[in-house]
């Protein structure tokens, strides 16, 4: 398939691609409804790139099924609204099983989770995503990418086995690192996404990125679209003034090792009426002294 058949793929990834959380019932299992309703808000604040089964949604926390349903949710909702970047991982049946099933219920891209094996080399990391990659050739294809050892060698080597492989969420805390790993692999040749979300698209846009993610886009959508319309014009000033309105939230998301990034953003959203504050272990609520403060941050958003 050639690179034009993906322009709506790659137009889609150069924006904010939102990360949905997966809101559970009072039961544990996966609030179909709210689910829906926190869909919808996100569309109808202007966001059409939406990634089902990311790691703000929980995805190792999820079963098998539920992974499914999250797609399929999703992929309901979005319609011709949205482009669906579905998560997929784990070993390489269950992610090219996932990547079909997105697939067949029309989602028009994967995005590949960082494998997680204890033993990674770069050689079995181009194989991991090309086996997941020529499994579903009319599929744009996104590595995310946490590993700082990566080569952008490694990353051309894959795309040039597999030209479905058209973008990239770069998740290393490295500007210069992701500067000079984007060139290696071919500045023009993929769409670069900050992976990092917010706190980290200024300074990836000034490299190069033209897209980043946001699991803060759940709780106030036109922050986030500010932020990419500001970078967009070239005005950092201005992204910068968005920066400094979320840099509290995300710092709180970030500390301990990123140990809170999903329970802050479901604590805004529980702040506002709009999900229940449960995630699921090895994640934690807040203790009720942050609760307050996240509360105080979203209300302070005007959403």
């Amino acid at each position: 398939m050639s690179s034009v058949a993906f322009e709506t793929q790659r137009a889609a990834l150069a924006d904010v691609v939102a990360i949905p959380v997966t809101p559970f019932a009072e039961d544990g299992s996966v609030a179909q409804g709210t689910h829906r309703a926190l869909l919808r808000r996100l569309l109808d604040g202007g966001i059409t790139t939406l990634t089902p089964n990311g790691n703000t949604g929980e995805f190792y926390a999820l079963t098998p099924e539920e992974r499914r349903l999250v797609t399929e949710l999703t992929i309901e909702e979005a319609g011709e609204r949205a482009v669906v970047l579905a998560g997929v991982g784990h070993d390489v049946p269950t992610a090219v099983a996932s990547a079909r099933h997105a697939r067949d219920l029309g989602a028009r891209m994967v995005m590949v989770h960082q494998p997680v094996h204890p033993y990674v080399s770069q050689a079995g990391w181009v194989d991991y995503h090309r086996a997941v990659a020529e499994a579903v050739p009319e599929l744009g294809v996104v590595p995310y990418i946490r590993n700082a050892r990566l080569t952008g060698a490694r990353l051309a080597e894959l795309a040039d086995h597999c030209p479905n492989v058209i973008g990239v969420k770069y998740a290393v805390p490295d500007a210069a690192g992701f500067a000079a790993f984007a060139r290696d692999a071919g500045l023009e040749r993929f769409v670069w996404v900050a992976g990092l979300a917010e706190p980290y698209a200024p300074s990836y846009f000034s490299a190069g990125a033209t897209g980043f993610t946001s699991g803060l886009v759940n709780v106030a959508p036109a922050v986030s679209l500010n932020m990419i319309e500001a970078l967009r014009a070239g005005d950092y000033p201005a992204a910068m003034k968005v920066w400094e309105q979320i840099r509290r939230f995300e710092e709180l998301r970030a500390a301990d090792g990123s140990a809170d990034n999903v329970t802050v953003v479901k604590e805004a959203l529980a702040s506002l009426g709009l999900c229940r504050r449960e995630v699921r272990p090895p994640s934690r609520t807040l203790a009720p002294e942050q609760r307050a403060e996240v509360a105080a941050i979203a209300a302070g958003w005007s959403i």
